[in-house]
């Protein structure tokens, strides 16, 4: 299987335009982008909100919650531009990702006094129904599986 077709789940689909590399966004890969838009919209407009009115009062959690949105953004444009460069970058954001929710997650927990207010992940996304810790594990699990699928 080349990667332009698509195994029976229909994981893998063709590129518009005929360039022959596989999108990532099909099943179960659309709920992805979707929540990562979602994502976008909500860490991009609260941190800049934020760091436009209050910037002065949690420096460290509005910055880190900008930083949240513009990861989210790449995923979200990795995810929908396809292709396998696009899959390994996106792989490579959410491990980031992960790696950001953990370790912010915990030092909000282990040393509160240095978050006054909350980023977006505080409390490993507590705030925002814990999505925050469980999309880069989703994410992750489907790109691997797209890969696969795409190797045939």
């Amino acid at each position: 299987m080349t990667s332009g077709q698509t195994g029976e789940s229909g994981t893998a689909a063709p590129r518009p335009g005929g360039s022959g590399g596989a999108r990532l966004i099909g099943g179960p890969g659309i709920l992805l982008v979707w929540l990562y838009g979602v994502m976008v919209v909500g860490a991009v407009s609260r941190s800049t909100l934020q760091i436009a009115t209050e910037f002065d009062k949690a420096p460290l959690a509005y910055t880190l919650s900008a930083l949240a949105g513009v990861v989210y953004g790449f995923i979200t444009y990795s995810l929908v531009r396809g292709g396998e460069t696009a899959r390994r970058a996106a792989f490579v954001c959410c491990a980031v990702e992960l790696a950001g929710v953990l370790g912010v997650g915990t030092w909000t927990l282990v040393e509160p006094s240095a978050f006054p207010d909350s980023t977006v992940w505080s409390d490993f996304g507590m705030g925002y129904l814990f999505i925050p810790v469980l999309l880069p594990v989703t994410a992750m699990y489907w790109l691997r599986k797209a890969r696969s699928e795409q190797r045939g």
